[in-house]
C-alpha cells in the first residue's frame, strides 16, 4: 500500500493577490474548508497518511491548521462550534505531518525533488491542492482510484482529463494509446504546447501517483519550459525506460488556482454539501 503522499506548496499564488500576499493559496477556503485540507483528506481516503508538504517562505499558516491550537479549541468547547473542528482533528488523528522547504522557486519538479528526504525509496503519491478533485462516489476519490492502476502496472500514474483545445497550452499534454477503457500507455508528453501543437486534448492535471526512481531524474533533468525544471520531462524518461500510465479518471476537477474555478467550486460546494434542504 501506498502510504506517502508530497504536497507541493511553495508557490506564490499571484493570481489571489492581493489576498495571497498574506495567506498561503492552500488556504483560501472553498467555504469554510482549506483547499489543502481537501487534499489531505482525499489522500488519507485512498490510505496516504504520511502526508510530506513542501512549503516556502510565509506558509506557517499550513503547519498551524495541522496543529492543536488550544485557544479556539477551548473558546468552542461543549458549543455546537466544535463541531467544526471534528473533520480537521481526525486527519491530525490519523495522519503524521512533515514539512521541508523549496529554497528556491524552480518549478514543479524542482519542488518535488525537494520533498525527497521526507519520501524515501518508496512509491508515493503528489497533490496540487488547487487542483481540487471529487470522485464520482464519496470513498472512492481520484488517488484511491490511481492506487488501483498503480497496482495492477507498477509504474508511475498521471491523472489526466480532456481540456478544450484552445486551453491546451496551459497543461502538460500527453500522447498514447488507450490500452482499457480510461487507461492510456504513454508514449509522450509536453508541458505547455504553443497553441495547436498539441498532440491531445488530454491535460495532466494535479493528482500523481510517482515510483521513487524519479528523484534521480529530476536531478539530471535541465530547466525546461519557463526556466524551470518540469517534472514532465522527468517522466518522459521514465516513459522511455519503463512506461507512464495516464488515468482518465472518474469524477470531477475544479480548477482553483483560478478565480473562475476558485468562484465555481465554491458554488457546488455550497449547493451540494453545505445548502441541503
Amino acid at each position: 500500500m501506498i502510504k506517502k503522499c508530497l504536497f507541493p506548496a511553495a508557490g506564490y499564488g499571484t493570481r489571489f493577490l492581493p489576498a495571497t500576499k498574506s495567506i498561503p493559496k492552500e488556504m483560501l477556503p472553498i467555504v469554510n474548508k482549506p483547499l489543502i485540507q481537501y487534499g489531505v483528506e482525499e489522500a488519507a481516503n485512498a490510505g496516504m497518511t504520511d502526508i510530506a508538504i513542501v512549503t516556502g517562505r510565509g506558509k506557517h499558516a499550513i503547519e498551524d491548521l495541522f496543529d492543536n491550537n488550544r485557544i479556539i479549541e477551548d473558546a468552542v468547547a461543549n458549543t455546537d462550534k466544535a463541531q467544526l473542528l471534528e473533520e480537521t482533528n481526525t486527519l491530525m488523528a490519523t495522519c503524521t505531518f512533515s514539512y521541508t522547504r523549496q529554497k528556491q522557486m524552480k518549478g514543479l519538479g524542482d519542488a518535488i525533488l525537494s520533498g525527497e528526504p521526507l519520501i524515501g525509496e518508496l512509491p508515493f503519491g503528489v497533490v496540487l491542492a488547487d487542483d481540487l478533485c471529487i470522485g464520482e462516489q464519496p470513498h472512492d476519490s481520484v488517488l484511491a482510484q490511481m492506487v488501483k492502476i498503480y497496482e495492477q502496472h507498477r509504474c508511475s500514474i498521471v491523472a489526466i482529463e480532456e481540456v478544450p483545445e484552445q486551453d491546451t497550452h496551459k497543461y502538460g499534454v500527453i500522447s498514447g494509446q488507450e490500452i482499457e477503457p480510461g487507461i492510456y500507455r504513454i508514449d509522450d508528453m509536453v508541458e505547455k504546447p504553443p497553441e495547436g501543437t498539441a498532440p491531445s486534448n488530454m491535460a495532466i492535471i494535479g493528482r500523481y501517483i510517482l515510483t521513487p526512481d524519479i528523484f534521480d531524474l529530476l536531478r539530471s533533468t535541465p530547466a525546461g519550459t519557463g526556466g524551470e525544471i518540469q517534472i514532465t520531462d522527468a517522466l518522459k524518461s521514465q516513459i522511455s525506460k519503463g512506461g507512464v500510465i495516464g488515468y482518465k479518471f472518474r469524477g470531477r476537477r475544479f480548477d482553483c488556482g483560478s478565480i473562475h474555478g476558485f468562484v465555481e467550486a465554491t458554488n457546488y460546494f455550497y449547493d451540494h454539501f453545505f445548502n441541503k434542504p
